[in-house]
């Protein structure tokens, strides 16, 4: 065993009304679902650049997403950016697999909106061929849901913020081994509950947040006190990060 962990259910609450599913985020007061980080085509981007990899992250995700969606009543689906890899364009992979992606979740819902995120910028050629609608961010009651990626405006209603773009996760010791897990991170930012989603693409677990630099301005401060819920065979509570740096 690596840690001592707390075992939760694979649903659980991380904020009130607001509940890990899986490697999403569910709202429960309001019927929402909020996704992240998909990145379709990363595998034929890897292929351009000499890394040559089975191209199984379609079949795994379209897998895992019907799973995340089974059982749920669900009236909206938000994408949270980064729906696709490529940042020039748009490779015959991407517009095949994130059709495909979009196709599959409308069937689930009454209502489909894409965030964009960095990865996003030619996005509103897919967004339009399928009648979807983008925005930097949403704002549902006192949530906000914005990418990461850049710091927008806040409204002063907002008391919590969900992000992704970082890709968190925690690398485990096991003597020489390390183990790397998807996490959802837990903190604050300007005294706001801050919620960091990991992300949805299934071909690499992420960037190590007690190791490594991160990228979002809502992340640079000291993340210490921020808490780290690992999504494995079911979701594990470890507890603040300044207790993991050595595990």
């Amino acid at each position: 065993m690596f840690i001592k962990l707390f075992i939760l259910n694979k649903y659980m609450e991380i904020a009130k009304d607001i509940e890990i599913i899986d490697l999403g985020l569910y709202l429960t007061k309001y019927k929402t679902l909020v996704l992240a980080d998909t990145h379709l085509g990363f595998e034929e981007s890897l292929n351009k650049n000499g890394v040559f990899i089975p191209r199984f992250h379609i079949k795994d995700l379209t897998e895992r997403l019907e799973k995340i969606l089974k059982n749920l009543e669900i009236d909206k689906i938000i994408i949270n950016g980064d729906i696709k890899h490529e940042f020039k364009g748009i490779s015959e992979q991407e517009w095949r697999n994130t059709i495909q992606i979009i196709d599959l979740l409308k069937q689930k819902c009454k209502e489909l909106i894409l965030i964009r995120g960095n990865h996003d910028k030619i996005l509103n050629i897919i967004a339009a061929k399928k009648e979807l609608k983008i925005a930097d961010q949403i704002v549902i009651d006192d949530i906000l849901i914005t990418h990461g990626h850049k710091m927008l405006k806040i409204p002063t209603s907002v008391k919590k913020i969900i992000i992704g773009h970082e890709h968190p996760a925690v690398g485990l010791h096991e003597g020489a081994r390390i183990e790397t897990f998807k996490c959802f991170l837990k903190g604050k930012f300007n005294g706001k509950l801050l919620i960091v989603m990991p992300s949805l693409n299934l071909v690499t677990e992420g960037t190590d947040v007690t190791k490594e630099k991160l990228l979002s301005p809502f992340l640079q401060q000291d993340l210490n006190n921020f808490e780290a819920f690992v999504v494995a065979d079911k979701v594990y509570y470890f507890g603040k990060l300044k207790g993991l740096e050595n595990e």
